[in-house]
């Protein structure tokens, strides 16, 4: 079984990329993720908070296809009331 050995993000690219020991290397697109999956700024600021603080459990959470779930459980969203 892979396992990884690093995963960090890549400004250049705007991906998240995780290098694992058998060689092989994932490249997940932050930019596609957070159009597919976030539906306003609040979700795009979890998953950006993600990228940049926690890598790896981004990684974990979009590999493993618990975006939605995830979003849903730790988004506070509260629209403007006049």
């Amino acid at each position: 079984m892979k396992k990884p050995i690093s995963c960090a993000f890549n400004m250049d690219t705007a991906c998240v990329e995780l290098h694992f020991t058998d060689g092989s290397i994932y490249s997940i697109n932050c930019t596609a993720v957070e159009n597919e999956a976030a539906d306003n700024r609040f979700q795009r600021s979890e998953l950006d908070y993600l990228i940049y603080n926690d890598p790896l459990a981004y990684a974990e959470l979009i590999l493993n296809g618990d975006v939605e779930a995830y979003l849903n459980a730790v988004t506070e969203y509260k629209p403007y009331e006049n």
